[in-house]
């Protein structure tokens, strides 16, 4: 190593927030950095705050920040994770925000007092009409933290049975098997936008499977 790298390398930053931090994380719980908060909306997904926030070199400015409740999502595999070619259960879904369908895998909102691995069941079986015999947590993301603290916590889902799902009403849904590869491949030709999705499919290929 050389003296640049070494001297480098020997430099402590800030800590950073991980994903563990991520998911024992209490919703409500006041950022150390806020000073004050004010409500400005509150709808029925999210609540818009103007916060006074203390920067680290203790400077203060107005942000605004979109508060949300925080949601899971699932990777639901039909076939072993571990075999060749393993088969993943996706849905293709109208999002109006977006102007049209988007693959995506299953997720939704946290209730309130809801843990992530419940929500993530919940929401396999509303929006598949699947159960799953094991969920394993993948990793906890940020979504867009400029200005919001929504987290996702992704899982992973084997073991499935086949049932009747209950959708919402505002909620068009098609569901469409795919190999993992083929949906990784799918990524990589820009036909899977959702952050989401693209996190949790890249992360089960890279650690959790042989793909």
């Amino acid at each position: 190593m050389t003296p640049a790298k070494k001297k480098a390398s020997a430099k402590k930053g800030p800590e950073v927030v991980t994903a563990e931090e991520l998911l024992r994380r209490k919703k409500g719980t006041k950022p150390d950095a806020q000073l004050d908060s004010k409500e400005l909306y509150r709808g029925r997904i999210f609540t818009l705050n103007r916060d006074t926030v203390r920067f680290p070199d203790a400077t203060t400015a107005e942000m605004d920040i979109c508060r949300h409740p925080g949601a899971s999502a699932v990777v639901p595999f039909l076939s072993d994770p571990l075999g060749d070619e393993p088969q993943i259960l996706m849905i293709r879904q109208f999002r109006y925000a977006a102007g049209g369908y988007l693959y995506e895998i299953p997720a939704g909102r946290l209730d309130s007092g809801e843990t992530p691995e419940s929500c993530a069941m919940r929401e396999l079986k509303e929006e598949t009409g699947c159960t799953a015999e094991h969920f394993e947590p993948l990793t906890s993301i940020l979504t867009t933290p400029g200005f919001t603290d929504e987290v996702i916590h992704l899982f992973m889902a084997t073991g499935l049975t086949h049932g009747e799902p209950n959708r919402e009403a505002d909620e068009f849904v098609d569901l469409v098997i795919m190999r993992l590869s083929e949906a990784l491949e799918r990524i990589s030709t820009g036909e899977i936008v959702d952050s989401k999705t693209a996190i949790a499919l890249m992360f089960a290929a890279g650690f959790k499977t042989g793909t």
